[in-house]
């Protein structure tokens, strides 16, 4: 549980420092190679980067030692710690809203970590259902990214959430699987296991679809989205692919559902309010440089 806090800390600071990154990128820039070739000058997007790095380090560890059952969901309590970091950044005070918000989705972790008791899976997925959760993702992600193409604004921060959503899904299984190779046959299983590689593959992917969703121009849309469906896609895939299952009793089950609704309305209200203040920002930033160019 203490890795999987880190690691929503960290992918926390890489969420903040990412979106600060591109306050001033223009948005028909956002799924271009412009946009990543302006970011890769800057500093403040490495910082980012790295913390983000970071967190899936921890994430990867604590799916070493837990189920993706337990983990995934702990992970959006990543918003639990970028509102005050954000605020902070921005130079403002959090309001009595977001801190009523930040509190349900605490209590809603709690009760949900406390009651889910996980059973582990084979980890040994066979090759039809594999390939079918291969060829349904990535139709998914490509009919994302080809609509988010030709629209912009809440359409394509939308459409760009949801591919990150599946992706870092998928990649949380596929870490799960190279986390149990690793603990239970030892590197060389890992290095010659081709999952390894197309973790690689889809991660960079998936980072760099997020990196075009956060400017996207409907960040209260994009960053919530994203959070709350990782968890989801992962979960699901934990038990179709995986076989992890929780051993919980008819109660125990309703109270979870109930603080995963909480949960899931506690992401969506926590990133309205930072994406509309970021917007705001965005907008500030756009004035400023229009009465610059007018001098």
């Amino acid at each position: 549980m203490l890795l999987a806090i880190l690691a929503a800390v960290f992918l926390a600071i890489g969420i903040v420092v990412r979106q600060r990154a591109t306050l001033d990128v223009p948005a028909e820039d956002g799924v271009s190679a412009v946009m990543f070739r302006t970011l890769i000058r800057r500093p403040l997007w490495w910082a980012g980067t790295a913390a983000a790095i970071a967190g899936f380090v921890f994430q990867a560890l604590a799916l070493a030692n837990g189920s993706l059952l337990l983990v995934q969901p702990i992970l959006v309590s990543a918003l639990l710690f970028a509102l005050p970091l954000s605020a902070r950044l921005a130079h403002r005070r959090v309001t009595r809203g977001e801190w009523a918000w930040a509190v349900l989705l605490t209590v809603a972790l709690a009760v949900f970590v406390i009651l889910a008791k996980a059973s582990p899976g084979d980890y040994e997925a066979s090759l039809t259902t594999s390939a079918v959760v291969a060829v349904v993702c990535t139709a998914a992600v490509m009919a994302c990214v080809i609509v988010a193409a030709r629209f912009a604004g809440w359409i394509r921060a939308v459409m760009l959430a949801v591919a990150v959503g599946v992706l870092f899904g998928v990649v949380a299984v596929l870490t799960k699987l190279v986390m149990h190779l690793l603990t239970h046959e030892g590197v060389v299983a890992v290095l010659t296991t081709p999952v390894l590689y197309l973790l690689a593959l889809l991660g960079v992917v998936a980072m760099l679809l997020q990196q075009s969703s956060f400017h996207a121009g409907s960040l209260q849309t994009s960053v919530p989205t994203m959070l709350v469906l990782e968890p989801v896609i992962a979960v699901v895939l934990g038990a179709v692919v995986l076989g992890e299952h929780l051993n919980v009793g008819r109660w125990d089950m309703v109270a979870i559902g109930v603080a995963t609704v909480a949960m899931a309305a506690g992401t969506v209200a926590l990133g309205r309010g930072e994406g509309a203040y970021e917007e705001q920002l965005e907008a500030e930033n756009r004035r400023a440089q229009a009465a610059a160019g007018r001098r």
